[in-house]
C-alpha cells in the first residue's frame, strides 16, 4: 500500500492506482471527459487536473494518468484547480457548444459566460472514439491526423476503412454526438438551464416531452405535439 495525503487526510492506495482511481475509491468526485472506464487513460481534456506538492513548487497534473506516490500531497479542489477546470470547459464550449455533456459541465461548474468565439467544430479531440475502436472493437479504423490547428480524426488516407464494421461504437462514446436539450437552433452558446433550482417549464406547459430527461427536470422542456 502507498501512503500519501489527499485533501489534508492521510490515505492509502494500492500500488499502480492513479490519483483518479484513489479519489473514486474514497468517494471524491473528479470531473472527466476524455477518461472512460474500460479505455486507456489519456489525459487529453485536462478536466481532471488536481494540484500536487506544496508551496511554489506545487503544480497541476491530470489525475487520470498520474500514479500515486509515497508521500505525495494532493489537493483536488483548490482555487487554482477550479479555475483551470472552468477554463477548459470554456474552451471546449467554444469548440462544441452543441454538446450536452459539455453544457452540463458548464452548469455544474458555474460557467455562465463564454469568452471565446464559438467555432462549432463538433469535436473536442478527447480521443474516446479512437480508443474505443482500437481497444474494445479491435478495429483501429480511425485515428488522429496532423497536429496543432490542423488536427482531426479520420481514417487512413481519408478513404473508407476496410476494417470498419459500422458498429457505431465511436458515436456511442462521443461527447459531442449527444446534442444539448435546446436542439440545433439554440439561442445561446451556454445553456445553463440545469442551474435552475425549480423547473420553469411546469408552470408554462401542461403536457411535456423532454429531449433527455423526465418532464420538468432541467427546465428546457418543450410542449408535446398533438397528433
Amino acid at each position: 500500500m502507498i501512503a500519501f495525503k489527499l485533501n489534508g487526510l492521510e490515505v492509502q492506495a494500492e500500488k499502480g492506482w492513479t490519483i483518479l482511481d484513489t479519489c473514486k475509491f474514497f468517494g471524491l468526485e473528479i470531473p472527466t471527459l476524455c477518461y472512460m472506464e474500460g479505455l486507456t487513460p489519456w489525459g487529453g481534456c485536462r478536466l481532471c487536473v488536481v494540484e500536487i506538492g506544496e508551496g511554489p513548487r506545487a503544480k497541476l497534473v491530470s489525475a487520470c494518468t498520474y500514479p500515486v506516490e509515497e508521500g505525495l500531497v494532493v489537493r483536488t479542489d483548490t482555487k487554482r484547480v477550479i479555475a483551470a477546470r472552468r477554463m477548459m470547459i470554456e474552451l471546449m464550449l467554444s469548440t462544441a457548444p452543441m454538446s450536452k455533456e459539455i453544457q452540463d459541465l458548464a452548469s455544474k461548474f458555474g460557467v455562465t459566460q463564454q469568452r471565446f468565439p464559438p467555432r462549432n467544430e463538433e469535436c473536442v479531440y478527447c480521443g474516446r472514439c479512437i480508443r474505443m475502436c482500437d481497444e474494445q472493437m479491435d478495429a483501429r479504423a480511425i485515428g488522429f491526423q496532423y497536429r496543432g490547428y490542423k488536427k482531426k480524426i479520420g481514417t487512413p488516407f481519408d478513404i473508407r476503412s476496410e476494417v470498419c464494421r459500422l458498429c457505431g461504437a465511436c458515436m456511442y462514446v462521443c461527447p459531442a454526438c449527444a446534442a444539448r436539450c435546446g436542439g440545433p437552433n439554440a439561442d445561446t452558446d451556454i445553456c445553463n438551464a440545469c442551474l435552475q433550482v425549480e423547473p420553469t417549464c411546469l408552470e408554462k406547459y401542461g403536457e411535456l416531452t423532454c429531449w433527455m430527461y423526465d418532464a420538468g427536470r432541467c427546465g428546457t422542456c418543450v410542449q408535446e405535439k398533438k397528433s
